[in-house]
């Protein structure tokens, strides 16, 4: 059992919840406790990337860096101006573990492992005094009209236990729990939806492709008009409102739909519009990246000159378009593989360029799983003070992690905002100074 009363309580042993309670510990404050209903800590670490942990992003400028955030990225600036990339890298190599920069910016630890990470921050905080209680959930909490938090917890054997917090930390992610915790303690909520998923096209031709990788790609989603309310402070009339969101990179076929880091990143940006049209939309495909009507036209007229007596199956208009796409376009647009370069229409070729540069899918849903188990919502940002983490409506409870409106996309953006929140609390708790609890006993 926990003590009756305790100074820092912090719920949830994620990453959010581990980076504040180690940064409170190490800065001064003194007895801190973290709870963790499960029996495994940091959990979404260890399945992480593949179980290698994309620790942060080689993004090394705050105003660069809130821009990988579809949600709350620019209220943050300041809090990254306090900690960012680069303040996570010197922390983990400051506790033994050297981060690896990978050719598109991810950073994984040196030994491609991710209970590399857990054992760094297990061993930090046991090393810093932390105290970690697995199997024990936060039901119920209450502020105190003499200051601190009367908490009401329960065990997996289904024990309870009343105690005494002076300051509470709520690190619980996207677990309903920590929603209806800050809730009772008097915070409002931004609906979650699910953010960084896959796209289904069921039904489509595309599928037979299954397997193809593009890089890179241009995407553009287009959502039908919905009655939305304009925007604050546009002028704009309430009506109808059609929205096209944009991203560029790599693309994955897969055998119910697309997936990749564009696909990841623009669902990420589309998530409460596709979530209001319940993942209906169409999707146009630029297959070429940015080449031009002009650019393809060369490439075609030089095909159609320098191997006129290629057959269109056996050439491609350049050689970085894969073949099973290029049958696949030839077929959609019904045009024989077996003719010669010699003997392409005009109009066959404008066909497919058109389809090159424009081919477009209905997007009949979500992809079978989140990539990366991120929700879009949580309790709104200006409610929380942004430079300690604590919340403007209850004094000495600070709010971390994904349990905020906050997300990021794919690409160590998620765990950064994690080790930046956290940390922020955790510097504020031990500033504050906290003396021995002195509250109601039980």
């Amino acid at each position: 059992m926990l003590p009756e009363r305790v100074s820092v309580l912090v719920a949830g042993a994620g990453p959010a919840g581990m980076m504040a309670a180690i940064a409170a510990a190490e800065a001064g404050a003194g007895d801190v406790h973290v709870l963790e209903t499960t029996a495994e800590p940091l959990h979404k670490v260890l399945i992480s990337g593949g179980g290698r942990c994309n620790v942060t992003h080689a993004c090394w400028d705050p105003r660069a860096l809130v821009g990988h955030y579809p949600r709350g990225g620019q209220a943050l600036r300041g809090a990254f101006s306090r900690f960012a990339s680069g303040d996570s890298v010197a922390w983990f190599e400051a506790h033994g573990l050297e981060l690896v920069e990978e050719p598109d910016g991810r950073l994984f630890p040196r030994a491609n492992r991710s209970t590399a990470v857990i054992e760094v921050l297990r061993h930090a905080a046991k090393a810093a005094g932390v105290q970690l209680h697995t199997g024990v959930a936060l039901r119920q909490a209450r502020l105190l009209n003499a200051g601190g938090f009367e908490l009401e917890l329960r065990r997996a054997a289904g024990q309870q236990q009343r105690l005494f917090a002076q300051r509470l930390v709520l690190a619980t992610g996207s677990h309903p729990s920590g929603r209806q915790l800050a809730a009772q303690l008097g915070h409002s909520l931004v609906p979650p939806v699910p953010s960084l998923f896959t796209l289904s096209l069921a039904g489509d031709s595309l599928l037979q492709l299954a397997g193809l990788a593009v890089d890179p790609v241009a995407l553009e989603l287009r959502l039908a008009a919905q009655d939305c309310p304009p925007p604050p402070g546009t002028g704009r009339a309430a009506g109808p409102l059609a929205e096209r969101f944009r991203q560029q990179g790599p693309l994955l076929v897969t055998h119910w739909g697309l997936s990749g880091p564009a696909i990841l990143r623009l669902t990420a940006f589309a998530a409460r519009a596709l979530h209001a049209a319940s993942y209906r939309a169409e999707l146009s495909v630029n297959w070429t990246g940015n080449l031009s009507h002009s650019e393809l036209e060369r490439h075609f007229g030089q095909a159609r000159q320098q191997q006129a007596r290629r057959q269109l199956a056996n050439w491609r208009p350049w050689p970085e378009l894969p073949k099973r796409l290029w049958w696949h376009l030839l077929q959609h647009c019904g045009i024989d593989s077996q003719c010669r370069w010699a003997d392409l229409s005009k109009q066959q070729q404008q066909a497919l360029i058109a389809s090159l540069r424009d081919s477009r899918y209905r997007v009949t849903g979500r992809g079978p799983f989140g990539e990366e188990f991120v929700t879009a919502g949580g309790v709104p940002l200006g409610e929380v003070n942004l430079a300690s983490m604590e919340s403007r409506l209850c004094l000495g409870l600070h709010l971390v992690g994904e349990l905020l409106d906050v997300d990021g996309v794919t690409g160590g953006f998620n765990f950064q905002h994690c080790w930046s929140s956290g940390w922020l609390a955790g510097q504020a708790i031990a500033a504050a100074q906290i003396e021995p609890f002195q509250g109601l006993s039980c």
